[in-house]
This record gives C-alpha cells, sequence and structure tokens, in this order.
C-alpha cells in the first residue's frame, strides 16, 4: 500500500490520486466538477432514507398496527441504529477500503434493503390485509403474521447497515476533493457544507412532500419502491464520476491504532513523572516508518497525563513497535480527539428534540384540519417541508448576507466560530420546544371544548398550519447546530479520521434518538397508571405538551454545559488559544 511519502507532482494536491493510482493536480481533477457527482448519489441516499423514516409512524400504527408509543419506541431505534451503525462502517472506511468502496458497497446494499421493502407492502404473503383500525377496531382488524413482522423489520434494518456505510464516507468524500491548501479551494470547502445542505433540503422538500402523498393516499408499495429506483440512478451518477475524482492515500498503519497507541502507553507509564518539557523537530510520518519535516501540531496543555506516553527513543522502529511510547504529533492527535468529547455530550439533547419531528409532530398533524380545497388532505408527514422550507430560505441568507456582515465585527474568515454556530442553533432547538408545547396546548384545549376528548378518529377543528412554526424553527436550528457540527467533526478530528469524524457527528442523533425511546418508555410506565399516559393511543388525552415542555427544560441545562465547555475548547488550529 502506498504511503503517504510517495513523490508527488509538484502541482499536485498532496496526498491525491486519481482513479488509476497517479498524481493529480487541480487543474485536471477534483473541486466542484467532482463534488456534484458525490452531491447526486447523497441525494438519492437521503431522499431514500428520509422517504421511509419521514413516515415510518403512519406505517407502524396503520398496516402494522401497533400503538403509537410503540410505533414511536420503534422508530427512534431504528434511527438511533442507523445513526451509531456509521461508527463501525467509518472504522472500516478509515482502516480498510476507503471512501469510494465503501460508497459502491453501501449503494448495493441499500438497493438490496428498499427492494425487500417494497416486496413486504406489495406481496399478499409478505403484508398483513388492509384493515381501518380506527374506523373497524383494533378486534376486528387481523394482526399480521410473526415472519410479516420480522421480515418486514430486517429489511428496514438493511436499510440501516447500508446508511450506515454510506453517510460517513460520502460528505467526506466530497470534501476530500477541495485542497485545504489553496486559498481559493479552501473557501469552496467551506462554502460546501452549506451549500450541501442546502441541496439535499430542496431536493428533499419536494421529493418526500410527492412521496408522503404516495404513501398515505395511493400504495405503500409504490412508496418503498421510488426510493429504490431513486437509489439506482444515485449510484449510476457516482459511478460515473469515477475519472474525475481524488482519491486520498491509504496508510499501512491504521489511525486507530496509532490513537490506541498513545492511551495504552500513557496508562503503561502512568507512574512515570509527566514530562516538564518535550521538544521534537521533526516527527515519525503517519506510517511510522521514516521522518517527516511536517511541523509539529503545538504542544496542549489540556490532557497531560497523556504526555507520559511520549518517547524517549528516537528509533522510529521502536516506535511503531513499542507500545510504551509514541512521538508528540501522535499524542496531540490523541488529545485532539479526546478534546471533542464535551462538545459531543452537551449536543445529544439536541439529538432528541430533532427526532420528535418524525414522530410525535407527525401524530399531532394527523388529528388536525389538513385539508385543502374539498377534496385534498395534506399528509401529516409532508408537513416536514417546511423543515426543508426554512433552511433553503436560510442558508442563502446565512452564507451570503450574515456571514460577510459578521466578518467585519469578528475579522474571522468564517464570520463566527464554529462552536458559536452550534451555540445559535442548541438556543433556537430550545425555542421550538417551546413553542411546540404552546401549539399542543392549544390543540388539547381546541379538541375539550368541541368533545372531542373521547373521539380521537375525529378531525380536531383546528388548522394543521399551526405546527408550521415548530418545523420552520427547526429548521432553523439545524442550518447552525447540525451543519455546524458536520463542518466542525470534519474539521478538528486528524486528517486520516475524517470519516470517523462525520461518524461521530452522526453518533449524536443516533444517540439521541436511543435516549428518546427510553425517556418515552419511562415516561409511558410511569404515567401509565393515571389511566391515561402523556403518550396515549387517544392523543386528545394524552400529554405531549408536558413532553414537550420537559425537553425544554433540559434543553435550557443542555445550553448551559454547552457554553461552559465551548469557552475552554482549544481548535486544533489554535493550540493554547480557547475560543467560543
Amino acid at each position: 500500500m502506498a504511503s503517504m511519502s510517495t513523490p508527488l507532482l509538484s502541482d499536485n494536491v498532496e496526498g491525491t490520486v486519481d482513479y488509476k493510482g497517479r498524481p493529480v493536480t487541480r487543474s485536471n481533477s477534483g473541486g466542484w466538477k467532482s463534488a456534484y457527482f458525490i452531491i447526486g448519489v447523497e441525494m438519492a441516499e437521503r431522499s431514500a432514507y428520509h422517504g421511509i423514516g419521514s413516515n415510518l409512524i403512519s406505517y407502524l400504527t396503520g398496516p402494522l398496527r401497533q400503538s403509537t408509543a410503540s410505533a414511536a419506541e420503534n422508530v427512534n431505534v431504528w434511527s438511533g441504529v442507523s445513526s451509531m451503525l456509521p461508527l463501525l462502517g467509518a472504522f472500516i472506511t478509515d482502516s480498510y477500503v476507503g471512501r469510494y468502496r465503501m460508497i459502491i458497497f453501501s449503494s448495493a446494499l441499500y438497493l438490496l434493503g428498499l427492494g425487500m421493502l417494497t416486496l413486504s407492502a406489495v406481496l399478499p404473503s409478505l403484508r398483513p390485509p388492509d384493515c381501518d383500525v380506527i374506523k373497524m377496531g383494533e378486534e376486528f382488524c387481523p394482526s399480521p403474521s410473526g415472519f410479516q413482522i420480522f421480515f418486514f423489520f430486517f429489511s428496514l434494518y438493511i436499510v440501516s447497515l447500508a446508511q450506515g456505510g454510506h453517510r460517513p464516507c460520502v460528505q467526506a468524500f466530497a470534501a476530500d476533493q477541495f485542497d485545504g491548501r489553496d486559498p481559493k479551494e479552501c473557501k469552496s470547502k467551506s462554502s460546501m457544507f452549506n451549500w450541501w445542505y442546502f441541496g439535499l433540503c430542496m431536493w428533499n422538500g419536494i421529493f418526500i412532500a410527492i412521496l408522503n402523498y404516495i404513501q398515505d393516499s395511493l400504495s405503500w408499495g409504490l412508496g418503498f419502491g421510488i426510493p429504490f429506483i431513486s437509489m439506482a440512478v444515485g449510484l449510476a451518477v457516482f459511478l460515473l464520476g469515477t475519472r474525475t475524482y481524488r482519491f486520498n492515500l491509504m496508510e499501512d498503519e491504521s489511525p486507530f491504532v496509532r490513537i490506541a497507541r498513545v492511551f495504552i502507553a500513557a496508562a503503561r507509564n502512568r507512574n512515570q513523572p509527566t514530562p516538564s518539557s518535550i521538544t521534537e523537530k521533526t516527527h515519525l510520518s503517519s506510517a511510522g516508518d521514516e521522518a517527516s519535516e511536517t511541523p509539529l501540531l503545538g504542544r496542549s496543555s489540556q490532557f497531560k497525563f497523556l504526555d507520559r506516553a511520549v518517547a524517549i527513543s528516537d528509533d522510529p522502529v521502536s516506535l511503531k513497535k513499542n507500545w510504551k511510547e509514541c512521538n508528540m504529533s501522535q499524542v496531540e492527535e490523541a488529545k485532539g480527539v479526546l478534546r471533542l468529547a464535551p462538545i459531543w455530550t452537551t449536543c445529544l439533547l439536541y439529538g432528541i428534540v430533532f427526532a420528535q419531528s418524525s414522530t410525535f409532530f407527525t401524530k399531532q398533524g394527523a388529528t388536525m384540519e389538513r385539508g385543502i380545497g374539498s377534496s385534498f388532505q395534506i399528509p401529516s408527514a409532508a408537513l416536514h417541508s417546511f423543515f426543508n422550507v426554512s433552511v433553503i430560505v436560510l442558508i442563502p441568507i446565512y452564507d451570503r448576507v450574515l456571514i460577510p456582515m459578521a466578518r467585519k465585527f469578528t475579522k474571522i474568515s468564517s464570520g463566527i466560530t464554529m462552536l458559536q454556530r452550534i451555540g445559535i442553533g442548541l438556543f433556537l432547538s430550545l425555542i421550538t420546544m417551546v413553542v411546540a408545547a404552546l401549539v399542543e396546548e392549544q390543540r388539547l384545549l381546541v379538541a375539550r371544548e368541541s368533545g372531542l376528548v373521547d373521539m380521537p378518529s375525529k378531525t380536531v377543528p383546528m388548522s394543521v398550519w399551526w405546527l408550521v412554526p415548530q418545523y420552520l424553527l427547526l429548521g432553523a436550528a439545524s442550518v447552525f447546530t447540525m451543519v455546524g457540527l458536520q463542518e466542525f467533526f470534519y474539521d478538528q478530528v486528524p486528517d486520516e479520521l475524517r470519516s470517523v469524524g462525520m461518524a461521530i457527528n452522526l453518533s449524536i442523533y443516533g444517540i439521541g434518538s436511543f435516549l428518546s425511546s427510553i425517556l418515552i418508555s419511562i415516561i409511558e410506565k410511569a404515567t401509565v397508571s393515571s389511566g391515561y399516559s402523556w403518550f396515549s393511543i387517544n392523543i386528545n388525552r394524552a400529554h405531549l405538551d408536558y413532553f414537550y415542555w420537559l425537553l425544554a427544560g433540559l434543553s435550557a441545562l443542555e445550553l448551559g454545559l454547552y457554553i461552559y465547555f465551548a469557552k475552554s475548547y482549544v481548535y486544533k488550529t489554535k493550540r493554547g488559544h480557547g475560543i467560543l
């Protein structure tokens, strides 16, 4: 395997080759012309995933006859697993196969899962018979068989496994097409994270609205089949761009091994004093077998216990084989990973808040007036399109208006720091929960005044447009927090672990979904004894407003902790300076 020290052309983008392994230059490869092909497969994958996930609760409470609480837990668990699997996918990618191969393999696996989901909704032997539970009653609707439930969830988790390999690779692979050493390409890469999200939301806003209507009004088989076709087209587009891509040269030694060596060496040397002064003129290459004149990361004052891993020997072979000593660059690399933990932890509640848009927000909308004209009914899941509308409107304003204005005051090229951007989004997610709670209080009041408390099948005479503000606010929060976290975890991890960085970012939403499911389960058990739980199947007897108020309070606590840790964070390129 080629090492990073392979001789390259003078105008080569360092450490990159073309699809045949030849060094490439900025003029003939990479940049936006490569990113467009990669965006194509990402648009297909995201529309497929959200096309299923955005309306999954309707399928579970409809054809599969599950209760609202059980369906919400299943959606959260599936979403959580889907957001955690990228950690496994990123490990395999960065250590063994590379991003390009993983994208192709994951796309093929996606096609298998989507094809099986389509069959589960089309073949009579794999789906339960049609029956309206609300009109007919549970006792008159036959439950799906154990095999039908197994086949559906098995197919669903194949999709989850596929996106676990896909998601950490695609955006990182697109960012790899831009050379961070070139000022023009560096600026393009910074904007790419904004416009990437803008393009995805614009496409998803249209695609998912149409797909949700097809799923609710026409056919679930067609609703699952269209994402299959979309994924096949996206994979074809991605393969067409192969000749334009820049590929990073993989190293002989896994970056995970290098980082693990630091923690093991520090633990084995725990009884030794921390070195008071450490100097190195050069550091070993990532492969560990020859010296490099690349400047060292400046020594940081945080996590000094890891300094015990610093080498006494200067022998490169000894450093590679001996798990009791490492060079300073490896120690700083490990510190950089550890430094991310407080930021990651304090953003987990944002993942819980984000999970509500595809579960309880959708169930609220299903009880409200959704008619346009005399016959058309807006699918409740289609309201998620307003989330995308918010993103589509705000990102151009953010990128072209707010950031240039901020630059004049802060003198920072990005306008505001990544952590400041994330913090603004956390505050907006807090406001989202407050608004959601107030709207749900109003919906319950209207249901009581209309005598519909014990008539959940009847439409509450309150327009579904009342829910739009909470979707818009959550979209605004994502412009700041979601995009900010993407950029933060791509930029602040070691260069060879950028797929892992994207996976760490995604794990926030995975853990958030798991925590949401656990929280729902605890509250369900604690409140069901009173007769009607907060998540009663009769949503007019439930108290989603209490749940939203609880999340608002926890969000306020989260924001305070985040500000505390963000103020002391040391950026990878700003050693010795804590910057919020």
